[in-house]
């Protein structure tokens, strides 16, 4: 691995507590990921033939077909600012930047916000999903190659320039969500090359454990994890958006947006401590999951990046 790849300090046994709270039974949960694994299995199947449908049409059915998965996992969404993009049925050709908490950020972006998601390029190898990925309009960036990062930055540059919507999770690896690591420069640079506006997205669970997908965290044990627990609620946080050409460079421009990001996150998690000490519901203090990402040095398997 890398020395300069970045990697969160967060491990699922601080950070993904597999007790406390609601949780369903074997059954319920059960059947819970039975049904979004199906819906998974059959959103991937469709690709294909989704792919040949005008962008409007592709836009709503993928909006669908992720919303149903969160739901049928056993989470409900709520959206917050919502930007007016969203009503007005505008063109892409924007950067859409969010921090990164589980797997399951991917298909939470996409009920607002279809697009190109940034993956690293060993998903282009997978059975059967590195084909759906290129086909589903996937971008590439090759981790460990520092060198290969000026073509990542240009492919980002030209699919923003042609008008289309490119997801990004700068932090580069998976944080606990109680708080979250600096935005890479990079992709910023393509956004000031295709003088493309960037849209900053908080991402957020209550509670926070179940979904958080970090460390050496196996995935087949973080479904259960979510398919067990029970009140799960997904956020999406639209914040305001950074408009091309109001930052001289991608330094303060990443920082603009992690700034907004981050503002956010901090909000909601001290609302979220609020109301737990309030009702004396929570087994764990906020505190002591906030301290993982802040004071435990990170182990070389901490990292957990999805895309």
């Amino acid at each position: 691995m890398s020395a300069w790849l970045p990697t969160a300090p967060c491990t699922p046994q601080l950070c993904a507590p597999r007790s406390g709270g609601l949780r369903r039974g074997p059954f319920a949960a059960s059947a819970r990921l039975l049904a979004g694994v199906a819906a998974v299995v059959l959103g991937i199947l469709l690709v294909p033939l989704v792919a040949l449908f005008d962008a409007g049409l592709r836009d709503r059915l993928t909006r669908g077909w992720t919303r149903t998965v969160i739901r049928l996992f056993g989470l409900r969404i709520r959206v917050e600012g919502a930007g007016p993009e969203l009503s007005s049925g505008a063109p892409g050709g924007v950067l859409v930047v969010a921090n990164h908490i589980s797997w399951l950020d991917i298909p939470l972006i996409a009920t607002l916000y279809p697009g190109r998601v940034l993956a690293k390029s060993d998903i282009r190898r997978w059975p059967v999903l590195g084909v759906v990925a290129e086909l589903g309009g996937t971008l590439f960036v090759e981790r460990e190659r520092l060198r290969a990062l000026p073509g990542t930055v240009r492919d980002i540059r030209d699919a923003l320039r042609a008008g289309s919507r490119v997801i990004v999770f700068p932090e580069g690896s998976t944080w606990c969500g109680r708080d979250q690591g600096r935005f890479t420069n990079a992709v910023f640079q393509a956004a000031l090359d295709a003088g493309a506006d960037v849209r900053p997205v908080r991402i957020g669970y209550r509670p926070l454990g179940p979904a958080a997908f970090v460390g050496d965290d196996p995935l087949a044990v973080s479904l259960w994890r979510i398919a067990v627990a029970g009140g799960l609620t997904a956020e999406i946080e639209v914040l305001p958006l950074i408009p091309a050409g109001s930052h001289p460079d991608r330094r303060s421009l990443a920082r603009a947006a992690q700034g907004a990001v981050a503002g956010a996150a901090h909000t909601a998690v001290a609302g979220a401590a609020h109301t737990a000490v309030a009702s004396d519901s929570a087994n764990r203090p906020a505190s002591s999951v906030h301290q993982c990402a802040n004071s435990i040095p990170a182990p070389a398997s901490s990292e957990r990046t999805v895309v």
